[in-house]
């Protein structure tokens, strides 16, 4: 028995155990979205294609699955691109489909067409436009493959539409073989060894994890090494939830909006142990700067990441998890022998800092965003999974909120794309159900895809949205007042919508704070609602975010206040 492309498409995704996608129709996908009219496949109608893959991406970095979403052609898949590129600088494992025209007519500037191999080239980890239905399955099949296995990321599949109708005989490749592609899982056992003597001789070592940690699942390995060396651990943005928040070793986030404790530390480790980061611009500030006094360890399933940015002393290419588990199994014997305990003057040192500079904000008359997030913190039981929009709110939420567990902190760290939080938090509803997902964002940032509002409402999707409103473009409002003399050009949201409002046209529940002692109240009613919630923060307009490490300096260089 013979099946059309569209069919293929959709039987394969079954064999891959999907069950939820995210798209939205057109005319270069209607033989595939008549064949999901009867499938088992749920799709998941956004109203902008930029939200299917910001869904698709929030259901991927909450699962560890692959997301995947489904446009149609040319606007519809161009208007991908915003959620190809955040993925791919997050390593997040994404399988985009996009409609295409007939292959007789690529080329041509035919109605909805769009090179969408060569636009996606740069954000992609790999693109196929599939010219012969021939191919679809075993096509589909390598996608897959290569968007969850080394470091994940985005792949794109081009779909033409006469090949969505062409007939040919099912297979399914039981396996890959892609002799160009060969991820390096096994560190190297010298290196590791290496990797331990240092450990056993530093007497100020520093672990900084980055989103790695998370994809390969090392989130226990690293537990285990931070307490068997009573080393302390600093994580980037993309880190965050790969070591409980509240552990007494975590010193939180580092770089440009780092803790205090964190910076500092890296400025006088003698050992810094790199665990699935990319030393991004963000964490390192000037790189004279960067870890002066330290051996470096950088230990990363994709060798092009190590000494791209930094240069290290002991590089390790392989997946982290396996890594640290071998270390852990070198220390552990190593330990019958004896080793030289860490100084106790580094941890205490650290606390000192801690004391002296913790994170810190004076609520008063006005509600603070700190405030919010802190209870927001305290009413969840640091339980749900938060995704944010970019810029302030990012920053205080990663701050705030002490994150517990991996894939519950829901961001855009490398791109940092408005917009992101809302249908990401969509995404994590749909893969948990029964969970508490909340999106913490700004009223700039929401209005960016504040439409699918909707999409909430129609499946049933309880969101809650907490808009830390402070009527302007806040990072960048902060960055004027800094460096620009308070010349706020075009910072100012002078016109925006009333979220009650909004909230009510939409048939959900809207809430409003203008006042500290509103805050919990509010809260409590969003966190008790069945439906979507939208809760308008109406806070401290000209709040800043601190520590804040200026361009160009080196991370020990703070603005504290």
């Amino acid at each position: 028995m013979k099946l059309s492309g569209a069919k293929i498409l959709l039987k394969c995704l079954q064999l891959e155990g999907v069950g939820k996608i995210f798209g939205y129709p057109g005319g270069a996908v209607l033989d595939i979205f008549d064949q999901l009219f009867d499938s088992p496949i749920d799709l998941i109608l956004v109203r902008h294609e930029q939200a299917a893959v910001h869904a698709a991406d929030g259901f991927a970095r909450t699962t560890g699955k692959v997301g995947v979403c489904l446009v149609t052609s040319g606007p519809g898949a161009t208007n991908t691109v915003t959620g190809i590129a955040t993925a791919y600088m997050d390593s997040i494992p994404l399988l985009i489909f996009t409609g295409q025209v007939p292959t007789k007519l690529i080329g041509n500037d035919a109605f909805q067409e769009a090179d969408m191999v060569g636009i996606t080239r740069p954000c992609t980890k790999h693109n196929y436009l599939i010219k012969d239905v021939n191919s679809l399955s075993k096509c589909i099949k390598e996608a897959f493959y290569i968007a969850r296995t080394g470091r994940p990321g985005p792949v794109l599949i081009d779909l033409p539409k006469d090949v969505m109708k062409e007939l040919t005989s099912f297979t399914y490749p039981d396996k890959v073989e892609l002799k160009s592609y060969q991820p390096t899982y096994q560190g190297h056992r010298g290196q590791i060894k290496k990797m331990a003597d240092l450990l056993l001789k530093s007497k100020k070592p520093v672990i900084y994890a980055g989103g790695g940690i998370i994809s390969s699942g090392a989130s226990s390995q690293l537990l285990r090494l931070a307490e068997m060396l009573s080393i302390p651990v600093t994580t980037s943005l993309m880190g965050i939830g790969g070591f409980p928040g509240p552990h007494p070793l975590n010193l939180g986030m580092l770089g440009m909006h780092g803790t205090f404790r964190a910076n500092m530390a890296i400025t006088g480790c003698d050992l810094l142990i790199t665990l699935g980061a990319r030393f991004a611009d963000r964490d390192t500030g000037k790189i004279d700067g960067f870890a002066p006094h330290s051996k470096i360890i950088h230990v990363d399933i994709d060798p092009t990441s190590i000494s791209k940015n930094v240069q290290v002393d002991i590089p390790i290419v392989g997946d982290v998890k396996l890594v640290l588990q071998e270390l852990i199994n070198i220390l552990e014997k190593e330990e019958k022998t004896g080793r030289e305990s860490h100084s106790k003057e580094w941890l205490t040192q650290i606390s000192e800092w801690k004391k002296t500079h913790p994170l810190a904000y004076s609520q008063k008359d006005r509600i603070k965003p700190q405030y919010v997030v802190e209870k927001i913190y305290e009413m969840t039981g640091g339980d749900a999974i938060i995704s944010t929009e970019v810029g302030q709110n990012q920053m205080w939420a990663s701050q705030y909120y002490l994150f517990k567990e991996p894939r519950t902190f829901l961001t855009s760290g490398g791109l940092g794309t408005m917009g992101y939080g809302f249908p990401a938090a969509i995404g994590a509803q749909v893969a948990f159900p029964d969970k508490t997902v909340i999106d913490i964002a700004g009223d700039g940032s929401i209005q960016m895809n504040i439409q699918e509002l909707a999409t909430a409402v129609q499946y049933n999707l309880p969101v809650k949205i907490a808009i830390l409103n402070n009527g302007y473009l806040g990072m960048v409002r902060q960055w004027q007042e800094l460096f620009y003399q308070k010349r706020y050009s075009h910072t100012c949201m002078d016109v925006a919508p009333d979220f009650v409002k909004l909230a009510d046209a939409y048939g959900i529940l809207g809430l409003r704070a203008t006042k500290p002692d509103e805050v919990v109240p509010v809260i409590e009613e969003a966190l008790s609602s069945p439906k979507p919630v939208i809760m308008d923060f109406v806070v401290e307009k000209e709040e800043g975010v601190y520590p804040m490490v200026p361009a160009g300096k080196p991370i020990n260089q703070m603005l504290l206040v």
